[in-house]
């Protein structure tokens, strides 16, 4: 009954984290097309939310290598898996109070291989597949993503500069409706799989399913897709505000640059079975959209700050994971310590809202 009650837990707590990867990350979908004025805020976060659904079936490359290419499988236990979602939980919630685009998917990983850590020891950490899946691609992604949207907002500039500036703008903005939506279905299509692969290693430790190569079930893929929808379309507007203009003042042309190598980017990692993270990829189209056309024109300061908060994802996802298995395990090892966490975590996130709730009253006053 405890186990059942546990695995009950850790799958609402998987599609929670999920939820909040989907508004954490609205921004790295929306945030161009509505600076640049190509779409309407609801409507872009609608297709976003839309389009993330139904990225969710497209593939389950990811859900496989979170399933079995970081940890090993006969050391995660549902307790494990628990402390590593709310260590992620934790830190997408701090870094959107601050309004850093930092990486949830790198949050989940840091989490999971925390916990894993705290209970059983280095040995059963995967350090090949946590390097060549994980590491490596979270340095050479952002640099690609940077790299191929230079290229094509160079090529764009010399495409149409001599052209009307009317109709370039809202040829690029119409463009930009095409290339975002591409870009939120590459979304889905690997952050979704990340719950999906979480779940799975929870059934697997339950029994439910077989501990080699486990097959993802139809209704974990419905499920994940729903809630990451869902956290789309609730919106992150602190993030949205930092990507879409404190990074760069983009023009409908690096916009449509910067989603279009963004969506090929993620696309291709998916296509490879890397966890990828979608605010590294996009983080860098933009700085390289904006570079491209002038190194100026890039806030470096701001750039800094959010390189930072992706330096510190994995440690910091990781650090708070090892706790949270320590603290629920002074409860034993049955399902009384992770109730116990869900509870503080649940009176955590109402004194957030709380706070923030009064955060904006303060500021509509000072408006006044």
């Amino acid at each position: 009954m405890d186990a059942d009650l546990l695995l009950y837990l850790v799958v609402g707590v998987a599609l929670a984290f999920d939820f909040t990867n989907g508004f954490h990350d609205t921004a790295n979908v929306v945030a161009t097309s509505i600076s640049t004025r190509a779409l309407r805020p609801r409507a872009a976060i609608l297709l976003a939310a839309l389009l993330n659904f139904v990225g969710a079936f497209l593939s389950l490359e990811v859900a496989a290598t979170i399933a079995s290419g970081i940890v090993e499988s006969s050391a995660v236990s549902m307790s494990v898996i628990f402390a590593g979602l709310v260590g992620a939980i934790v830190w997408n919630l701090v870094t959107w109070y601050f309004g850093l685009p930092s990486s949830s998917s790198h949050a989940l990983i840091g989490g999971v291989v925390g916990a894993v850590l705290a209970s059983h020891g280095p040995d059963a950490v995967i350090g090949e597949g946590l390097l060549g899946k994980v590491i490596v691609p979270a340095l050479i992604a952002p640099v690609l993503a940077f790299c191929v949207a230079g290229v094509a907002i160079i090529v764009a500039y010399r495409v149409v500069g001599r052209q009307r500036p009317g109709p370039v703008t809202r040829g690029f903005r119409l463009g930009q409706v095409v290339s975002g939506g591409l870009l939120a279905l590459a979304h889905g299509t690997n952050d979704a799989q990340k719950t999906m692969g979480v779940i799975t290693l929870a059934l697997v430790a339950h029994g439910t399913l077989p501990a080699e190569d486990p097959e993802v079930p139809l209704w974990v893929v419905v499920s994940a897709a729903t809630a990451i929808a869902l956290g789309t379309y609730s919106g992150g507007w602190r993030i949205i505000r930092t990507m879409g203009s404190r990074i760069i003042r983009m023009d409908a042309a690096q916009g449509f640059s910067a989603q279009g190598a963004g969506a090929v980017v993620i696309l291709a990692a998916t296509h490879a079975g890397f966890p990828l993270s979608t605010t590294h990829v996009i983080s860098g189209a933009v700085m390289g959209s904006g570079a491209a056309k002038r190194l100026s024109a890039v806030r470096w300061g701001v750039a800094g700050n959010i390189a930072i908060a992706w330096v510190l994802t994995l440690p910091m996802a990781g650090a708070t994971g090892a706790l949270v298995y320590g603290f629920s395990s002074l409860f034993g090892g049955g399902v009384a310590g992770p109730v116990v966490v869900a509870v503080l975590l649940v009176l955590g996130l109402i004194g957030l809202y709380l706070l923030r709730l009064r955060q904006d009253e303060v500021a509509a006053a000072e408006a006044a």
